[in-house]
């Protein structure tokens, strides 16, 4: 495949519905359903063109609706590669999210352009796990819609069998045998680090 009408060959035009649905601002439906969030993927572009995506979490309704069209998410500690704060300053500054709730299979994907505040006020009214954030991300939305459960009820992913932990080595192990930087810390002990580091 070379040129969209490539594409076109082989899949239909998206009916109306579909189109429709992305709507300009976080409706009541959407504000709901980020409230109940504890989970997204963040992902963002740099100035090279490469993309990035990050996990993100917290308590339920932990990125804050602050209007229909401005969502702020907290930045909570992580590994310091900044990969994605750095794409949104140094790149062009969209970025997208993916919103998921456990037990419902449709997801939430909200799009727009973002900027990285340290803004002291803001920081002390997303206090989490006894901490504030490093920085808030303010992204003013431009586009939301819902996303079709099918994606998630193929890979049963709220109602499937879980994965045994014990499965994978730990990720320190992993990244000891990756890199040979490091302890090779077992799971618990993983764990018991993150207990504290949340």
């Amino acid at each position: 495949m070379t040129d969209v009408s490539d594409l076109s060959a082989i899949y239909p035009a998206p009916s109306p519905r579909v189109i429709a649905k992305a709507r300009p601002e976080i409706d009541g439906h959407a504000r709901k359903f980020i409230g109940l969030s504890p989970f997204c993927v963040l992902a963002t572009s740099g100035a090279d063109g490469s993309v990035d995506a990050s996990p993100r979490g917290g308590n339920p309704g932990f990125i804050h609706v602050g209007g229909p069209n401005l969502l702020l998410m907290p930045d909570r500690s992580g590994n310091n590669r900044i990969d994605s704060f750095r794409n949104v300053v140094e790149g062009s500054g969209f970025v997208q999210l993916i919103f998921f709730v456990p037990g419902i299979d449709e997801t939430l994907r909200a799009g727009g352009k973002g900027a990285v505040t340290v803004d002291p006020v803001l920081m002390a009214s997303m206090i989490e796990f006894g901490k504030p954030p490093r920085a808030v991300l303010r992204i003013d939305v431009s586009e939301v819609y819902f996303h079709c459960g099918k994606a998630l009820m193929r890979s049963k992913l709220w109602g499937g069998e879980r994965v045994e932990r014990s499965v994978m080595p730990s990720i320190g192990e992993m990244i000891h045998d990756q890199t040979g930087l490091g302890e090779r810390e077992s799971q618990e002990a993983v764990y018991a680090r993150y207990e504290t580091q949340l």
